[in-house]
């Protein structure tokens, strides 16, 4: 069997995160400028089902037997060897390398998975539909998240921006569960987001439980809160759509604001998103679980760089560059 090499993008959350996990949408996008990437090469010598796992980010260097059965690789690999009716993976390497910042809301988690997914399946010479590979990169996830809210998997999987809205089973499956409305949506007009890394790693199911803590406590506050992030995600998409995205400005100031009510943001995030409006940036909010991770500013082309610079100066670990609607 020859070598297969697979990768898959980070993402970032522009607007509905934790109050996806409630049934109310979220838009994400993908962030082409940071990988996973996973290769998978034959040991020709090895026996079957003998599978070594390199994972230098992370100084791991185990065979795959040696892993517990909830370890997020050991998952993925199970998955995609369960789905495919594969009793024994003939005998291979599995190295794995990002360049995604771990824990930070870029979807690292999801990432590495599909990638992984994706290298598996190709490698046994049986590659696997995008609606497949997103749900098996869900189920992992759920080892990651507890209560994921399905739109890492999603957006990275398809690689598009994507309006998502969680299926909600009944009542009182709140928060669980993973099967979504995936729609991707036309951007009109391009624009420049600068995400800023607190270089704080936030592991997104401490945040995700925190919340769900504060609404099993007071349901109908937390109601409110989900109801009018909903309400500004409706809205950004048709500023998107319509080709008006000056106007998630305000709009990401609101989103930030209704987050921290929830208890989600820290000094550190409110420090970089001060720090990016102060620059001139339109709008500037949290991105992800919070904690720690990311923010995102909305920035003129011409302004970006001043931004960036800025995110620098009040500490970011570092600040990325992306345009959202460009094909490229």
């Amino acid at each position: 069997m020859p070598a297969f090499t697979a990768s898959a993008p980070g993402k970032i959350i522009l607007f509905g995160e934790h109050a996806v996990v409630y049934g109310q949408p979220a838009i994400a996008v993908p962030v082409m400028q940071v990988r996973a990437r996973a290769t998978i090469t034959p040991n020709i010598r090895g026996n079957s089902g003998a599978v070594r796992i390199l994972a230098p980010d992370i100084g791991l260097d185990k065979m795959l037997d040696e892993l517990d059965s909830a370890h997020a690789l050991a998952a993925a690999i199970e998955g995609v060897a369960k789905l495919l009716g594969v009793t024994h993976i003939p005998a291979c390497t599995l190295k794995v390398s990002s360049s995604i910042p771990v824990a930070s809301g870029l979807g690292s988690g999801a990432a590495v998975s599909v990638a992984v997914i994706r290298a598996l399946a190709g490698y046994l010479g049986k590659p696997l539909p995008n609606e497949q590979v997103s749900a098996l990169a869900y189920e992992v996830e759920k080892i990651h998240h507890g209560t994921p809210s399905g739109i890492d998997n999603t957006v990275v999987t398809y690689a598009q921006p994507v309006y998502f809205k969680k299926k909600l089973p009944s009542p009182a499956g709140r928060g669980v569960g993973g099967e979504g409305i995936i729609e991707t949506f036309h951007i009109a007009k391009p624009f420049t987001i600068i995400i800023g890394d607190t270089g704080i790693g936030s592991p997104t199911k401490t945040t995700v439980d925190d919340v769900r803590r504060g609404w099993q406590s007071e349901p109908a506050r937390y109601e409110r809160l989900f109801a009018a992030i909903g309400s500004i995600t409706r809205a950004a998409r048709q500023a998107i759509e319509g080709g008006y995205p000056g106007r998630l400005g305000p709009l990401m100031n609101e989103n930030h604001e209704l987050l921290g009510e929830m208890g989600v943001s820290s000094p550190e995030l409110e420090r970089l998103v001060q720090a990016a409006r102060a620059a001139g940036a339109l709008g500037a909010k949290l991105s992800g679980g919070g904690g720690g991770g990311n923010i995102i500013a909305l920035a003129e082309a011409e302004n970006s760089e001043t931004i960036a610079a800025a995110l620098s100066a009040a500490g970011a670990a570092r600040a990325i560059m992306t345009r959202v609607g460009d094909r490229t």
